[in-house]
């Protein structure tokens, strides 16, 4: 994926400065969440998404450069990429994103890696 997984790609419909805290999240093949918070800081935006039940309530976060498009009507926000994906992240945990190098790390061989 490179360093454009840090960033929503062209034409996905995101606007700087948009809310997307609430957006419902659909994965290729299906509902995994809701957005429960988001960072659109350039070269380093992602969406934390609340999983809910469907895996015990986790909170993964997804790079943006996974978004596919963002329907602001049906505040929906559609990834490139299975539930199998996210529900294999690693959790998301307050803080730790913002300083730790090795988790960036982390989680972007997670989602480069095509096999998940």
């Amino acid at each position: 994926m490179g360093a454009g997984i840090w960033s929503f790609p062209e034409g996905s419909g995101h606007a700087p400065g948009a809310r997307l805290a609430g957006y419902r999240v659909e994965a290729t093949d299906g509902s995994i969440g809701k957005i429960d918070e988001h960072s659109g800081d350039v070269g380093r935006a992602y969406l934390v998404v609340d999983t809910g039940p469907w895996i015990f309530g986790h909170r993964r976060l997804v790079p943006a450069g996974l978004v596919s498009r963002i329907d602001h009507e049906r505040r929906a926000v559609h990834l490139d990429c299975a539930k199998e994906r996210i529900r294999q992240a690693p959790d998301f945990e307050q803080g730790r994103y913002d300083d730790d190098a090795a988790t960036v790390r982390l989680i972007e061989q997670h989602y480069a890696n095509r096999h998940l």
